[in-house]
């Protein structure tokens, strides 16, 4: 490829911005989303010369003033991790660059014009755009879920939950009964967390229409995923739907049985849909709204634009669907800043190549199942080389080494506390023994 897209719909060349130092007016590259996407496509731009230099500018939108590493955001709820660790602000992270972090919401995007319309009313001019505004949850369709049902996706969500729990392991109650639903990672994990966190007081339910768990991963990490939920006494009801849900109440219908049982919270985790504007946006998309992408991540009507991650409709070279993952997004990331230059240059801009590195999920407190090209972890063993895996894709070298310093010092801390509980043992079993012997004289 020498710049041009591959499609033979509506081909046009991408307009580089001049790139010479004598130039007046800089390249103008606007990020919309400060997921995995957007923030890592911000950041590695960052390995070029030409993009970190004044002949440049770039800017991040993102509504939150945190970034979110939401593989580890399960963590927080029974208190494994701190929320600073998995959650640094935008304004640390991009501390000491040439990137401007904007605080807005998206109201609107011109691909005509080239403008990105915030709420605050500032308007955005670009030569380059990098859609990796991600999904929202879908909630539409079962009667009570918009109202009653609660997401799990953001900080303030585990807040509300955790104080929700709080409240619950306060009051007099035996048990505390919890459904979720849909069977996928987030619901598998969800699901091994509140359970641990309850104990015997907790009653969760797992629910999905189809009839497997966790249906796109491997039999290895179905198989500890079912010991992991079997362990904890977490229900599991497949090939079945929601019917409706009230104030205190889930009505289930399987093989066309109904049944209604008596809930305290419900969290939905099942289908994720695309923001209006997204939805709204004058190019090509697929029947569940997502754009549609060309290999190299350029729309295939706009090549100054970038569509990365749950938004996308993405296809490896040789066919296959890219999933809608952290992970890839992670990867596309680095293959749409690589293109940028590219098309700045004027360089050959790469076709991007999805590599599946494996699947790991959290499955309870200090518990994890890996799966990875052959090698397959369970247990404690697992949990271990997630976070550590994890740890390495935090988004900046001064982040990773704050999270590792509180990591060692809080195992120190483990440690001293276990030797010293161990040792008043000792203590108090050597003067039962002393006590015993001077009896017996």
């Amino acid at each position: 490829m020498d710049g041009k897209l591959d499609s033979t719909r509506h081909q046009r060349r991408v307009s580089s911005a001049p790139s010479n130092s004598g130039s007046a007016t800089p390249t103008r590259i606007c990020i919309l989303g400060g997921g995995f996407g957007g923030l890592y496509t911000a950041l590695y731009l960052r390995r070029f010369p030409l993009l970190k230099s004044s002949q440049c500018e770039i800017t991040l939108v993102e509504q939150k003033d945190r970034f979110l590493f939401t593989p580890l955001l399960y963590e927080l709820v029974t208190d494994e991790l701190q929320a600073w660790e998995i959650a640094p602000s935008y304004q640390k992270l991009l501390k000491n660059t040439n990137i401007r972090f904007c605080q807005d919401t998206i109201q609107e995007v011109d691909l005509q014009t080239r403008q990105v319309k915030l709420e605050s009313g500032e308007g955005l001019a670009y030569d380059y755009l990098v859609l990796a505004v991600g999904g929202e949850t879908r909630l539409e369709g079962v009667p009570g879920a918009g109202t009653y049902a609660q997401t799990f996706r953001s900080l303030a969500d585990v807040e509300l939950l955790k104080q929700q729990l709080r409240e619950f392991e306060m009051s007099d109650r035996e048990s505390i009964r919890i459904a979720i639903a849909g069977a996928g990672p987030n619901g598998v994990e969800l699901a091994c967390k509140i359970a641990d966190r309850l104990q015997k007081r907790g009653q969760v339910l797992l629910i999905d229409r189809g009839n497997q768990i966790l249906k796109t991963f491997s039999a290895h990490t179905q198989a500890a995923a079912h010991r992991a939920l079997s362990t904890r006494g977490v229900g599991v009801e497949l090939e079945t739907s929601i019917h409706c849900i009230e104030p205190d109440q889930i009505t289930l219908i399987r093989e066309g049985q109904i049944k209604t049982l008596p809930v305290d919270l419900v969290f939905w985790t099942a289908g994720t849909r695309q923001i209006d504007w997204v939805r709204e946006l004058d190019c090509q998309h697929n029947n569940q709204g997502q754009l549609i992408s060309c290999p190299t991540l350029q729309l295939v009507d706009y090549p100054e634009v970038f569509a990365l991650g749950d938004l996308a409709e993405i296809y490896n070279p040789r066919g296959s669907r890219v999933p809608a993952t952290a992970q890839a997004a992670f990867q596309q990331a680095d293959c749409a800043a690589r293109n940028i230059w590219a098309a700045i240059a004027g360089k050959r801009l790469r076709r991007f190549r999805y590599l599946h590195l494996g699947e790991m999920v959290t499955l309870g407190k200090g518990a994890a199942a890996v799966s990875s090209f052959g090698l397959n972890l369970e247990g404690r063993l697992a949990s271990i080389t997630r976070q550590v895996v994890y740890l390495q894709r935090l988004p900046t070298v001064p982040h990773r080494l704050q999270v590792v310093r509180n990591w060692i010092h809080q195992a120190i801390r483990r440690v001293i506390l276990t030797v010293w509980k161990w040792l008043a043992a000792i203590q108090r079993q050597l003067v039962r023994l002393g006590f015993k012997s001077s009896r017996k004289r």
